[in-house]
């Protein structure tokens, strides 16, 4: 079985790198990097997807690299497409551009652009599939391929809270329990995201924009869910030329809101949440950052629907006031929702944790 590379390896990590530029911007499309070495192993072009219509990573890198691709190596962290869809197929544009060889570390099963590796092994292009291929799915296209594999946005439930588990005190205030640089980090996970939900009681208690500053110069959409219609239409999040989708229940009188989704309720009279879920992905939606409140985060816990958590805890103690997280259908220890711990960072003065379930969603 041919192998990758030491020169191809450093290119797909650098072609990791290049795709978080793409967060936020491609979707329906994955966040793809692309690198093109030239015949003698030298990087000659780089790139990432554009915007929807816009060139897919390996034509940005293509282009870059101009006459230098020919008999060089292509290095993609997703299969290129095979079908024309806003835009023309990457395994056209590799063909056209005369490289010899493909690097690739995940494959694309979707129905539509699956089989690129093959057609081009089929034009006499030595393909390597498979290259770095975990550490490229738990990276920027792992929203992606997530929602491609169970229909429905990949979920981050960021919080925010103190040593003890607080994310308010217990008169309600909560500004700031983190540091400047961690709520700059919240943003940049806002600018990655293609919507941010938050409830109805976080939208009450500090009537949040729900908007990422400073402007990246793509807003994710807004998302408040409210079951019953509560929200003011005074509400920050309903200002702007986007105002934020409210999804209720069916039940609440159309016309409500500007950009009204109703969803049927569940056994708890609460919209149910993977109805939305999937009605967002109706909107080509693929990543959700889920910001609060505990209410919110708990029920989405508890149905499984949370597929990464980033916590940011403070060196702070509260000792009364709100949870973190509200009531998560785990009434015994048995029921306990694990999660592996898979990173942890300094931000500032505070610690940013990054988990995911242990066993599916959260």
């Amino acid at each position: 079985m041919t192998t990758a590379r030491p020169a191809e390896l450093d290119a797909m990590r650098r072609a990791v790198e290049l795709s978080r530029a793409a967060l936020g911007t491609t979707s329906p499309n994955p966040p793809v990097g692309a690198v093109v070495l030239d015949a003698d192993g030298v990087v000659a072009g780089e790139g990432w997807t554009r915007p929807p219509g816009g060139p897919h990573a390996e034509v940005v890198a293509l282009q870059s690299a101009g006459p230098r691709a020919r008999g060089g190596t292509a290095v993609v962290t997703l299969e290129p497409c095979r079908h024309t869809g806003r835009t023309g197929p990457c395994t056209r544009a590799l063909l056209d551009a005369g490289v010899a060889r493909v690097v690739v570390a995940c494959a694309d099963r979707t129905a539509e652009a699956a089989g690129g590796a093959d057609a081009l092994r089929a034009a006499g292009v030595d393909v390597v599939p498979d290259v770095l291929a975990d550490e490229v799915a738990h990276g920027p296209l792992e929203a992606w391929l997530t929602s491609r594999r169970t229909g429905r946005p990949f979920v981050t439930w960021k919080f925010a809270a103190t040593l003890d588990g607080r994310s308010a005190a217990a008169d309600g205030t909560s500004r700031w329990i983190t540091g400047g640089t961690a709520r700059a980090d919240v943003h940049r996970l806002r600018a990655e995201a293609d919507a941010v939900v938050a409830g109805v009681g976080t939208v009450l208690a500090d009537d949040p924009l729900l908007t990422t500053r400073p402007d990246p110069g793509h807003q994710p959409l807004r998302v408040v869910v409210d079951s019953t219609g509560r929200t003011p239409l005074t509400a920050r999040a309903l200002s702007g030329e986007r105002p934020a989708v409210v999804a209720v229940r069916d039940d609440v009188p159309p016309g409500t809101y500007p950009d009204q989704l109703p969803l049927p309720g569940d056994d708890r009279g609460r919209v149910d949440l993977l109805a939305l879920l999937q009605a967002l992905a109706d909107r080509e939606v693929v990543s959700v950052l889920l910001e609060g409140g505990p209410t919110l985060a708990g029920a989405f816990v508890e149905r499984g629907l949370v597929d990464r958590v980033v916590g940011y805890v403070a060196p702070a103690l509260l000792g009364a006031g709100p949870a973190a997280l509200a009531d998560a259908g785990a009434g015994t220890i048995s029921e306990i929702h694990r999660l592996r711990l898979d990173d942890v960072a300094r931000t500032g003065d505070d610690v940013r944790l990054t988990l995911r379930p242990r066993n599916g969603g959260a």
